[in-house]
């Protein structure tokens, strides 16, 4: 097994299972640096948002309203009144996570290289710096926790826990070591709502609150393990331990079935906010279920975690933005 770990920038020859594959790698030690070239700036751009990975942060900046929404929603606040708080959520959510995509790029670069599907990344082609990338999700960090202290002191502390527990508990420690990797994953996961909940609300015993973390906890088992099937002999190369590729097919469906009857049930927790909410969260978790059982009867374990994947994108998508929606639009009625 190949494990690299890229430093810096000489260009090295590397061939893993027969296949030579080329890379440009930092070393400014062994030779003098040529002139920086300037990129354009769509070329700039792009290595900066895939650096940052803005694919996450809008998908959590989506459950992060959901929060905020529903807090505004449930405490009776009007939206004008609270228009700075939410401007700062937004900015500080999304710094604080693009800073998490930054420190996880550095660290995975090894990794990234043998995967296929991330081996394109700035971090890891030498597009971008070790030690720029590491600057750069410093710089997000301290800037996104102001904002979000701004807005709330316990916001901050919500966007430090989803910061602290994505980089350290699960991307240096567990993701290499455990099968469970992705649970410890999902606590980091799951505190986009409760940021945007705390930076509108104080309050996080009432029910609202509890269902955006618990539906956005268990979510993320059966959307991951579905990629991680889908990735199967990528991550198995790259050493890493995810479910399917220690513990087989069978295991990562069953374990799947487990997390998605508790999405089904985790709908009751709507009712004291919305009996609407609680229908179409169950509707939705139920879909997913039968889905699961009825797809794993007719296709293979390769089209029903495709099905599962694109499946699980709708689900939390149009739930949050359901979420949003009646949150914002019920009171004016």
């Amino acid at each position: 097994m190949l494990r690299l770990k890229i430093w810096y920038s000489c260009t090295v020859t590397i061939t893993c299972k027969g296949v030579a594959t080329s890379m440009r790698i930092a070393d400014a030690g062994k030779e003098s640096m040529k002139p920086s070239q300037v990129l354009p700036f769509r070329e700039l751009q792009n290595i900066f948002f895939q650096t940052i990975k803005t694919g996450i942060i809008k998908s959590n900046l989506i459950a992060m309203l959901a929060g905020l929404s529903m807090a505004l929603y449930v405490n009776d606040v009007r939206f004008l009144d609270k228009i700075g708080e939410i401007v700062l959520a937004i900015v500080g959510s999304a710094l604080v996570i693009g800073a998490a995509g930054a420190f996880n790029n550095v660290y995975d670069r090894d990794i990234d290289f043998m995967m296929e599907r991330t081996r394109g990344r700035p971090t890891v082609t030498g597009q971008i710096k070790t030690r720029s990338a590491l600057l750069l999700g410093i710089g997000m960090a301290v800037v996104g926790m102001l904002a979000l202290y701004v807005a709330s002191p316990l916001a901050a502390l919500f966007g430090f826990l989803g910061l602290f527990l994505y980089v350290f508990p699960y991307t240096m420690w567990t993701k290499r070591r455990t099968i469970y990797n992705t649970e410890v994953g999902s606590l980091s996961g799951a505190m986009p709502p409760l940021i945007g909940w705390t930076a509108i609300s104080s309050d996080l015993l009432q029910p609202g609150a509890l269902a955006l973390f618990v539906v956005m906890l268990l979510w993320q088992m059966p959307h991951f393990y579905a990629i991680a099937i889908r990735r199967h002999d990528e991550y198995k190369a790259a050493n890493v331990p995810m479910l399917p590729v220690v513990k087989g097919m069978r295991r990562t469906y069953l374990q799947t079935n487990v997390y998605l009857a508790l999405l089904v049930l985790s709908s009751l927790l709507f009712v004291p906010v919305s009996s609407f909410l609680a229908i179409a969260a169950f509707l939705l978790s139920a879909g997913w279920l039968v889905l699961s059982i009825v797809g794993n009867r007719k296709w293979d374990s390769a089209k029903w975690a495709k099905l599962m994947f694109v499946y699980s994108l709708n689900h939390l998508t149009l739930l949050f933005v359901l979420v949003i929606g009646y949150s914002l639009i019920m009171p004016l009625f």
